[in-house]
């Protein structure tokens, strides 16, 4: 255990997560000491610039409740969205007049799930991280709340946080919130301890998780954390989860909070944001063999081994790839609109091409564009 808490003082470029219960009170607005506390840990952390902050931080829906007389966080996603748009601008006017004491500026980057599965938008938003990394900045990024709709949306930062730490190659990424880790059992009550490291499912298989906050400000619960430490955790990132008053000494390696063990090997940046952030608007049925070329040869999808399709979606929209069972083996993004892809069931691209023209002669789903769901 010592070896890996080493290994997280050391690590050089860090997403920091940081949940609206650390941030706000419970009525909503912001809490300029609890927000100058963190940002004085974050400013000490990056020690001249030595180490790389990524901060993803919740706050703009429950900054935003106050000022528009709001008492509660609305259940609609219209008030919501409203709520986002006045709390944003100060949440990032917040932190930028506190980093500004350190000399530090801040960017913000505002993200929904439908701009990181496509190619062109997810390498736009990690080129943009890595220059604002690269010129000094901190970037501050938050779901786009104001534009996103239920079918594009993260849900919950603490995914969001762990595919931006993918994103940028962080060695690490820390979970802030108000609770200092995983317990084996209701932190409340008396005879539970903390789980001091998690370094496979099968550590936590025995424990019930809560799922509730305690501030009621929030989305997530320990829930979306777990699984956030899961992903990031599988994609080969360290992670330490535990409360937003323990974040200098889990920067620093000490023993707080829970610490998850990389599990995984990094993979291809997008198809993972594909696997855990997108929403399939449709689906496709492919046929025994089609089901053989995708899984286990890792082959793209051709006209010919599709047998039935479902929705209504675009050319560019994510999928998912079904057997005849109906099981979902895979999800990729689809290169024609649904009502294209009757005319191409069965038939090979040769035959298409000559009947309907040179750009139907490509793959439906390009393996480049796919992956493949592990049960």
């Amino acid at each position: 255990m010592a070896g890996a808490r080493q290994a997280v003082g050391e690590a050089r470029r860090i997403v920091v997560k940081v949940g609206s219960s650390s941030l706000t009170t419970a009525a909503g607005g912001l809490d300029a000491d609890r927000v100058d506390a963190l940002v004085d840990v974050l400013a000490k952390t990056r020690s001249g610039g030595e180490r790389e902050i990524v901060l993803v931080s919740s706050g703009a829906i429950a900054a935003g409740l106050a000022p528009l007389g709001l008492r509660r966080r609305p259940r609609d996603l219209a008030r919501q969205q409203a709520a986002a748009s006045v709390g944003q601008g100060l949440l990032v006017a917040r932190y930028t007049a506190s980093f500004a004491r350190y000399g530090v500026r801040v960017g913000q980057v505002l993200l929904t799930s439908d701009d990181m599965s496509r190619r062109a938008h997810h390498r736009n938003a990690s080129r943009t991280l890595d220059k604002l990394l690269a010129m000094g900045a901190l970037p501050v990024v938050n779901e786009n709340d104001t534009v996103a709709t239920d079918e594009i949306r993260f849900g919950d930062n603490d995914r969001l946080a762990a595919l931006v730490a993918h994103l940028v190659r962080a060695d690490l990424l820390v979970l802030l919130s108000d609770v200092d880790g995983v317990y084996d059992g209701d932190p409340s009550r008396p005879g539970t301890s903390r789980i001091a490291e998690v370094r496979g499912a099968e550590d936590l298989a025995h424990v019930e998780i809560g799922s509730a906050g305690k501030a009621g400000v929030g989305t997530g619960g320990m829930v979306t954390k777990v699984e956030a430490a899961r992903i990031a955790a599988a994609a080969g990132i360290q992670v330490v989860l535990t409360s937003a008053v323990h974040a200098a000494e889990a920067l620093g390696g000490g023993d707080t909070g829970t610490y998850f063990h990389p599990t995984g090997r990094r993979s291809a940046d997008r198809l993972l944001w594909l696997q855990h952030a997108s929403t399939p608007q449709g689906s496709l049925t492919l046929d025994d063999g089609a089901v053989r070329a995708v899984v286990e040869g890792r082959k793209s999808l051709l006209p010919a081994g599709i047998a039935g399709v479902e929705g209504d979606f675009s050319a560019g929209d994510p999928v998912e790839l079904r057997d005849r069972e109906g099981r979902a083996v895979a999800r990729g993004l689809v290169n024609f609109d649904a009502k294209e892809i009757p005319l191409l069931v069965g038939r090979s691209t040769r035959e298409l091409a000559r009947e309907l023209g040179p750009g139907y002669e490509r793959e439906v789903v390009h393996r480049d564009d796919l992956v493949v769901l592990h049960p």
